[in-house]
């Protein structure tokens, strides 16, 4: 089910079910099991459900695996079910995965992606793969949700907890994949009664300084 999604949906403003999003990334990256239950159990009728798995399996590429099964699991207390099209027979091919994580990579970092993939690589060339193919290409070019609600998802939850290098990166990415400043803005926003004053202030600061102010 993944075919680059990265066809950029270029977002003008913050619209209810994408603030949803955010906030579900938010708890999930850095919340209180009650919050995470709270916010999920209220984004249900509000975005669409199969939105609302995607950015949960999506957290586990930027919050780790247990918040991301946790995160499911409260879900699955509410939608038991699995609505989106079914991953089950679903071949693992790498070759597509890593053509569509170059395309959504490139995408997110613009003229900074080959300096991206270089210094990744001279991390470890394993880093570089696992990027690629399982982030930006199993994970994130999937077409059930968007790019551009994707990429905010991930500047919520770089925010939440706390990795300015990463959400220095994504608030880029943010401008590369057409979401209009002022919606950047309110996402921060919407997230500022469930994040840490402290990392408020350094993903406020980030972004002034994307932003040139």
């Amino acid at each position: 089910m993944t075919s680059a999604s990265s066809t950029a949906h270029t977002l003008v403003e913050l619209d209810d079910a994408t603030r949803v999003l955010v906030r579900v990334a938010t708890v999930i990256a850095a919340g209180t099991e009650s919050e995470m239950r709270a916010e999920l159990s209220a984004a249900g009728s509000r975005a669409p459900e199969a939105w609302i798995e995607e950015v949960i399996l999506q957290s586990y590429l930027f919050a780790g695996f247990p918040r991301a099964l946790n995160a499911m699991r409260e879900w699955r207390r509410l939608v038991p079910v699995n609505r989106s099209a079914s991953d089950a027979g679903e071949a693992q091919d790498l070759a597509r995965w890593r053509a569509d994580g170059e395309v959504t990579c490139r995408a997110v970092y613009g003229e900074m992606y080959e300096r991206l993939r270089t210094n990744i690589r001279a991390l470890h060339p394993a880093l570089d793969e696992w990027m690629i193919v399982d982030g930006y290409g199993k994970v994130l070019s999937r077409d059930v949700l968007d790019l551009s609600r994707r990429e905010l998802c991930i500047v919520a939850a770089c925010a939440a907890s706390g990795q300015d290098r990463q959400l220095h990166s994504h608030l880029h990415g943010a401008l590369n994949v057409g979401i209009a400043p002022g919606v950047v803005e309110a996402a921060l926003d919407a997230i500022a009664d469930l994040i840490s004053e402290n990392c408020l202030q350094s993903a406020r600061m980030l972004w002034a300084r994307v932003r040139g102010k």
